[in-house]
């Protein structure tokens, strides 16, 4: 069991760890972090609303629809509107370079990071608390950098590694277990996952309680440029794990 928890942190951390999925384990636990970051700066900047865990949305809009103070029906139908035109442009894109998954990663980043520099453009210009249209702007371009990389990530189909929603992540640590007769809960890839989620919360709540308003999104910014070089270059090759 031991070597078990073993071998996934370390088929998910390292680089060809997972021989399958090659470089992507780590990427994506990269762009796991930036979830945290990027939702962490919208709840607690924009106005109670998520731009990357979208099932939250629809529970703010019920708390909104029962007038519970701080939730807008108005924000968090923007958010999930623009969580799924960033989930079309994620598809197009995966389609566009359907047989090449490192093409795939690294166009989806790319231009996930284009609307991660105009929210931090918007933000650097947005007085504090952000209001009106710089809020909503901040919403729609964050929402559609999460719905990219929700729409990526489950392309490139790496067990466990959504990169935004955990909710079956965890349910698998307790329904896999093999107490229960489960096939092996590979707690080591979904506690990473999860640990993944959690820092990015923390830096992205740090930042932006103690820091300049935008200061989430420089990470987050650095964060995903990181990761589309990362996989411009290693997917060069014709590897076995670029292909679909």
């Amino acid at each position: 069991m031991v070597n078990d928890f073993l071998r996934d942190i370390r088929g998910t951390l390292l680089p060809g760890g997972d021989p399958r999925h090659g470089p992507l384990p780590p990427l994506l636990m990269i762009m796991t972090v930036v979830a945290g970051v990027v939702d962490s700066f919208s709840f607690l900047k924009l106005g109670h609303v998520f731009v990357a865990n979208s099932t939250g949305n629809i529970l703010f809009i019920g708390f909104a629809l029962a007038h519970t103070p701080g939730f807008s029906i108005t924000e968090s139908l923007l958010a999930l509107a623009a969580f799924i035109v960033g989930a079309a442009v994620g598809g197009r894109l995966s389609s566009a370079f359907a047989d090449h998954r490192g093409q795939i990663l690294a166009a989806a980043t790319a231009v996930q990071a284009g609307f991660i520099a105009i929210a931090l453009l918007l933000s650097v210009f947005a007085s504090s608390p952000v209001a009106g249209g710089y809020r909503s702007a901040l919403v729609a371009a964050l929402g559609i950098a999460m719905g990219i990389q929700n729409a990526t990530a489950r392309k490139l189909a790496v067990p466990d590694l959504t990169t935004t929603v955990l909710t079956m992540t965890i349910t698998g640590l307790g329904a896999d277990n093999r107490l229960v007769g489960g096939p092996g809960s590979k707690a080591g890839r979904r506690l990473l996952a999860i640990a993944g989620m959690l820092v990015g919360a923390l830096i992205g709540a740090t930042l932006a309680l103690h820091e300049a308003t935008y200061s989430p999104l420089i990470v987050a910014l650095v964060a995903v440029v990181v990761v589309a070089v990362s996989t411009a270059l290693s997917g060069r090759a014709n590897a076995t794990w670029t292909q679909a």
